[in-house]
């Protein structure tokens, strides 16, 4: 009796119905929550005359099309009916297995009333804003691959934050030192790997703790970088200046409206980033390599008894690991062309962790719900310069509130690998 309990009429419930009948309220709540900050703290204050234009072209423009020029209040109204009334909906009989597509709408109802509200009296480029995303998308989505690659394999990689942060550094002053981006990139992508493989030894051969593995390089990387930015780079300029990566606009597909200046008008860290997800998707689900690694993941033993080396495909693919993560730690410099400062990753390997739960360990998941962490992240940026009356400090918290509320909504739902962070010795 233990997985059901008896309803006032004498039914009873089991288990899964309870947590079914449990998410319905609260996700019914939340969307009339989300309706009610619309109306009073976005809507109300918003005289009716009132216009909001949402640029969708970007400089240098082939093919222009009209903006999106809304009635601010509305608009605002309109977006508070559509969750008030999935609210409801939800609260009385739900969803049932729609329940995320609903989640989902109803979120993009709040995030564009929010713009529309920035929007209100001026301008706001939109696909600009839609840009910016992608761009703070990739070393979040790198790091996210980075943690596919190694935890598919058994190993739970808490060290991403200092991979990305070495990979900041080292490219930065390989590619200073150098003039040569490749180099640079080369040096990033290399310092990674050697990260990684230290994660490998102390987590496989070792069987340090993992999660405490993780935790003393990213103190390691984070101190020794520090020092030296400090110490080395401050009075030595010349060694922090890296070269820039210039845009490389694809022809043809960058003059598509809209979605060409998002997607395709880009630099190569973006491009490779596509390409690198697409081929680690294919990789651990379409062939040989990805089945051996998915193996070792969900249960070593089975796996070493079909003859796979299970010692050799975790270290293979920690390395992995570590040598993307690299390469997404040399974005924060080469790919900006800025000078490396102490902990300018701000936290994107730990956010890139949640991507990958969020995205359920694949890395189109992984892919998608980094964008959605680069769009709160470009929001913040975008709307700290157009002024509106929000503390600086909660907009700059902003990504990190949404990795939060994203972790602890998927809490006993996302599924890990089975054999994740389970040390294998083989008898």
């Amino acid at each position: 009796m233990s997985a059901e309990t008896a309803t006032a009429g004498g039914r009873t419930m089991t288990a899964s119905e309870r947590t079914l009948q449990r998410r319905q309220r609260i996700l019914g709540t939340v969307y009339l929550l989300a309706a009610t900050v619309i109306v009073i703290y976005f809507a109300l204050p918003i005289d009716g005359a009132t216009q909001s234009r949402l640029v969708l072209n970007l400089p240098p423009v082939t093919f222009a099309i009209p903006d999106l020029v809304l009635p601010s209040a509305g608009t605002l109204y309109f977006m508070a009916l559509v969750a008030a009334f999935a609210g409801a909906i939800q609260l009385t009989r739900g969803f049932g297995a729609r329940w995320a597509l609903v989640l989902g709408l109803v979120a993009t109802a709040f995030v564009f009333a929010f713009l529309v509200w920035v929007a209100a009296g001026q301008s706001m480029s939109l696909t600009g804003l839609l840009q910016t995303s992608v761009q703070r998308a990739v070393p979040i989505v790198f790091g996210a691959l980075s943690g596919i690659l190694c935890e598919r394999a058994g190993v739970i990689n808490i060290a991403i934050e200092g991979m990305l942060l070495s990979g900041a550094f080292v490219g930065a002053v390989v590619a200073s030192i150098t003039g040569d981006v490749g180099i640079g990139v080369l040096g990033a992508v290399l310092v990674g790997g050697l990260l990684g493989a230290l994660l490998a030894v102390l987590a496989i051969r070792y069987m340090v703790d993992q999660i405490v593995a993780g935790f003393v390089i990213n103190i390691l990387v984070i101190g020794l970088t520090g020092f030296l930015a400090t110490r080395v780079l401050q009075q030595n300029q010349q060694l922090n200046t890296p070269p820039r990566l210039t845009i490389a606009p694809i022809p043809l597909l960058s003059d598509i409206p809209i979605l060409g200046p998002i997607l395709f008008r880009q630099n190569i860290f973006v491009y490779a980033l596509f390409i690198l997800v697409i081929v680690i998707f294919v990789g651990l689900f379409y062939t040989r390599w990805g089945l051996r690694v998915r193996a070792v993941g969900e249960h070593p033993k089975a796996a070493d008894t079909a003859g796979i080396n299970v010692y050799f495909v975790r270290y293979r693919n920690v390395i992995m690991g570590g040598l993307v993560a690299g390469l997404g730690g040399a974005y924060f410099t080469i790919g900006s062309g800025v000078g490396f400062e102490r902990e300018m990753t701000a936290g994107r390997g730990f956010i890139g962790l949640a991507a990958m739960i969020f995205g359920g360990w694949n890395p189109l998941g992984a892919a998608g719900a980094g964008l959605i962490f680069g769009f709160a992240d470009a929001i913040q940026a975008r709307t700290s310069i157009l002024g509106i009356p929000i503390p600086s400090e909660l907009l700059g918290s902003l990504p990190y509130i949404v990795t939060i509320i994203v972790v602890a909504g998927l809490v006993g739902r996302a599924r890990a690998p089975a054999a994740d962070g389970q040390p294998y010795k083989k008898e």
